[in-house]
């Protein structure tokens, strides 16, 4: 579904270039959750807006389901980007725009009839569980009804990948088990390629099935997320499962002293 070869990618500043991406390669299964994990400033939100050309690569290759991504002219560009949903952290919806108008806009710009879009985009909202919020206005939404909107946008055009970067890292602990559910089930429904970005091992470990492990702008680690809690390989992977472990051990001790009050 997806193969990265030798991608590079690097910022030009005053003080000279900074390499983000060095030399990643990366293969992708058709149907698969893919999580990539990494610390703040890894490189984690560059990676996957390559992958739709929002951000332009240095040097490699990026291929989409047959699609060479990095050759592209810009109309071929765009029609490609129709097959590629995007979910964002701070959901990025228009705030003029009802929840209906927002899921439909991809089609209305691609010039699709409203017939069409009228179906697609109840289709959709059905799917997220938001059928009763057709004419409701961003700021009356909490922010999982806000991402469920976002991802209903993002599947309005059928795409065969998802992306998510950090789609879940503004929501609270129970809104963000819904909205993976969500993901999952989508998964299972559309048999669509998810590729998620996030530095929260729940997410990591509630929803992906392989992963790959971002460090310093270089991937150091990949392989299933059961291997990554078990057998961690690099500095990374150890860190966040030290992390995570001794989070857990702290619960523990509170939830023990709580019941012994």
């Amino acid at each position: 579904m997806i193969h990265i070869q030798h991608l590079n990618k690097s910022y030009k500043t005053a003080a000279g270039s900074i390499p983000v991406l060095q030399d990643i390669n990366l293969h992708i299964s058709k149907g698969d959750i893919f999580g990539i994990i990494g610390f703040s400033g890894a490189g984690k939100s560059t990676l996957i807006r390559c992958l739709n050309r929002l951000e332009e690569p240095d040097s490699g290759t990026i291929r989409i389901a047959g699609k060479v991504i990095t050759e592209l002219e810009e109309k071929e560009l765009r029609q490609a980007r129709q097959k590629i949903g995007m979910i964002f952290q701070q959901f990025n919806l228009l705030d003029a725009k009802t929840v209906y108008q927002n899921v439909a806009f991809p089609l209305e710009v691609a010039g699709y009839r409203k017939a069409f879009i009228r179906e697609q985009v109840r289709a959709m909202l059905d799917l997220v569980q938001l059928s009763d919020k057709e004419d409701v206005y961003p700021f009356q939404l909490s922010g999982g009804q806000k991402q469920r909107v976002g991802i209903a946008r993002a599947l309005v055009n059928q795409p065969d990948l998802l992306l998510s970067d950090e789609a879940t890292s503004a929501l609270d602990p129970q809104t963000t088990y819904s909205i993976l559910e969500l993901l999952k089930e989508i998964n299972r429904q559309l048999k669509l390629t998810i590729v998620l970005i996030t530095h929260e091992l729940d997410v990591l470990q509630h929803v992906c099935n392989n992963m790959a492990v971002l460090e310093k702008g270089r991937i150091v680690e990949t392989g299933s997320v059961d291997k990554f809690f078990l057998y961690p390989q690099s500095d990374t992977a150890k860190r966040f499962v030290h992390i995570i472990d001794h989070y857990r051990e702290k619960r523990n001790v509170w939830e023990g002293a709580g019941a012994g009050i």
